[in-house]
């Protein structure tokens, strides 16, 4: 079609009508590569904006997810525990802790044994321990420092031992036995590891004082006082746990 066009307006010159049709097939030519050219780019653009609208929703996942999280922790304002240490020493134990904010928990415990050993040892207490403590990053996770009070009866004795720390002879437990109360206060340090969900595995350690008034019997059983309302002033660890948390 080009060249009976191109016939009709030159008529008879043929190197003019040849060089003509070399460059209108020239410049189609070239529109043509051109125009692939712009597609292909406007195709590129398309993936690299198709890529980085899927990375960020990817992004935008992870964060979603991260703030479900927090807010789980957020959301765990109760946590019941037991001490696998007074577990071990044949304590029935039970521990409530409650959320006061984001930073700040209450946390109460308590522990008794009123059992009767056959070979004549007294290890019977009833003791409470409310502590107010403070987490350096969210509750229930991570490290914390608290301040806690402790009171409480006790009824020891003939428990073999040779301690004797900053003051106080415990082991003079194993040949007599001292009953009375204490009150007191200390100082705890803890780290809580989140094992799922709900549960934790929570250490503290504490150091504090105490003051003591007691009797003291010869016997296990005996009536039979050696001493009578003495009071003992008590410097030294006040708190050991090892707690299975369970929060909810």
């Amino acid at each position: 079609m080009l060249e009976g066009v191109a016939k009709t307006a030159f008529g008879g010159n043929r190197k003019l009508l040849t060089s003509s049709l070399y460059h209108v097939r020239t410049i189609t030519l070239r529109n043509y590569r051109l125009r692939n050219m712009t597609l292909k780019n406007q195709n590129k653009h398309l993936d690299i904006t198709h890529l980085l609208l899927k990375g960020k929703g990817i992004i935008v996942i992870i964060l979603l997810a991260l703030a479900v999280g927090q807010r789980d922790v957020h959301a765990q304002k109760v946590a019941v525990k037991s001490n696998l240490v007074s577990d071990a020493l044949s304590n029935v134990n039970l521990g409530l802790e409650v959320g006061l904010s984001r930073q700040w928990t209450l946390d109460v415990t308590g522990d008794v044994n009123f059992w009767q050993f056959d070979d004549g040892k007294r290890w019977k207490h009833a003791i409470v321990q409310p502590e107010a403590r403070y987490w350096f990053c969210d509750r229930f996770m991570g490290h914390f420092v608290g301040i806690h009070a402790h009171g409480g009866y006790y009824n020891v004795g003939f428990i073999p031992n040779q301690l004797d720390f900053l003051g106080s002879p415990l082991k003079n437990l194993t040949d007599a036995r001292y009953q009375g109360w204490m009150v007191g206060a200390g100082l705890g340090y803890g780290y809580s590891i989140v094992l799922s969900r709900h549960f934790n595995l929570e250490m503290e350690a504490g150091i504090g004082y105490a003051y003591t008034r007691y009797d003291r019997y010869a016997c296990g059983s005996c009536g039979k006082r050696l001493e009578e309302d003495q009071p003992h002033h008590y410097v030294g660890p006040t708190k050991l746990a090892v707690n299975l948390v369970y929060s909810f």
